[in-house]
């Protein structure tokens, strides 16, 4: 008996390692001192662009939105997913994305599968100047089911110590500021799953007229990146706080950035959710905290900012093709979250 028909297939390994060498190779920047294959990456940051360098660390997964792409047969957008919920991790404390790692995991290695999925990570990478530097693909029999994987990702970026972003100097009468989301994103599926697959009944292919496209389209929108948006309201100083929206929706999130004797108040009228949660929450009979609780409601960003500068931000992140809108503002409290209508 051999390793092959234990359940392990290293050429497939190899042949996969081969074909996506050309997919990182292309994200390179002129940090990476390394090449795909080595046990280890290296990376030597530009020391001249901050004086004071913090390097800033996250790692995320692309939950059971997985199970989506399963069913779709679409590999690619959930590895262009990964990256940039990553990069948004680390945007909201000021870092610059420096460079990735991803590990893929599966019962049994495909390698067609594996490059479409690196291919889209990569994308994501080269979107935001950021360098896939390495990874690991596992096989794993026995462990997952038949054309089932895990996809994971590990970040690194630096910020200058001075322009660090943690919401400590937020204070009663600062506005928030919300920027759209692209759908979903990667937060709620096992909700949505349930009530789109189990309680209506559709498939991946059903087209739903309130969406205006297929179950599979709209589950399947890219979550989108944040950095060029963020980038220039960065450089000028404007952000006092940031918060990604992901899972815990506003209400679970917003008071990760909010300091001692602070709280939130949100105006649920100052946006429109998109489609999709009106019809998840009439579909599901959800409740509507329950919504803001587990979904982004259609804000995926919230920037805190001084009332002085909130028409700056919104004038630039406008400038940038946003369309945000002030829904929000810090008050007196106990570092909780309000929503009102």
């Amino acid at each position: 008996m051999d390793y092959k028909q234990s359940g392990v297939n290293i050429d497939a390994g190899n042949e996969t390692v081969r074909r996506i060498k050309s997919l990182a190779r292309a994200t390179f920047t002129p940090g990476v001192l390394s090449d795909i294959g080595s046990f280890g990456g290296l990376f030597r940051p530009d020391q001249g662009r901050w004086p004071h360098p913090v390097l800033v660390a996250s790692a995320d997964g692309v939950g059971t939105k997985l199970k989506v792409a399963f069913l779709a047969g679409v590999h690619r957008t959930v590895g262009t997913d990964l990256v940039n919920h990553c990069v948004n991790d680390i945007l909201v404390q000021g870092a610059e994305p420096l460079f990735f790692l991803d590990y893929l995991a599966t019962g049994t290695l495909a390698p067609d599968t594996a490059v479409e999925i690196v291919a889209g990570i990569a994308h994501g990478c080269r979107e935001n100047g950021c360098a896939l530097l390495g990874g690991e693909t596992a096989e794993m029999p026995g462990f997952y089911a038949a054309g089932e994987y895990d996809l994971a990702g590990f970040i690194v970026g630096a910020v200058d110590r001075e322009r660090v972003i943690d919401g400590s100097t937020l204070q009663p009468g600062d506005d928030l500021v919300g920027i759209p989301s692209t759908g979903l994103h990667t937060n709620g599926y096992s909700l949505a799953r349930r009530i789109l697959f189990d309680h209506l009944g559709l498939s991946v292919d059903s087209a739903v007229a309130e969406l205006g496209c297929t179950v599979g389209e709209e589950l399947l929108r890219i979550h989108r990146s944040y950095l060029r948006a963020i980038q220039p309201l960065l450089e000028r100083r404007l952000v006092k706080g940031m918060a990604h929206i992901t899972g815990g929706g506003i209400t679970d999130n917003l008071p990760r950035i909010l300091p001692a004797g602070t709280a939130a108040r949100i105006d649920r009228r100052a946006w429109t959710a998109p489609p999709v949660f009106r019809f998840l929450q009439q579909a599901g009979d959800v409740p509507v905290d329950d919504m803001f609780r587990t979904f982004n409601m259609g804000i995926g960003l919230i920037v805190g900012c001084g009332p002085a500068d909130t028409a700056a931000v919104v004038n630039s992140l406008r400038a940038g093709g946003e369309t945000p809108a002030v829904i929000g503002e810090i008050v007196p409290g106990d570092r909780t979250v309000t929503c009102v209508t």
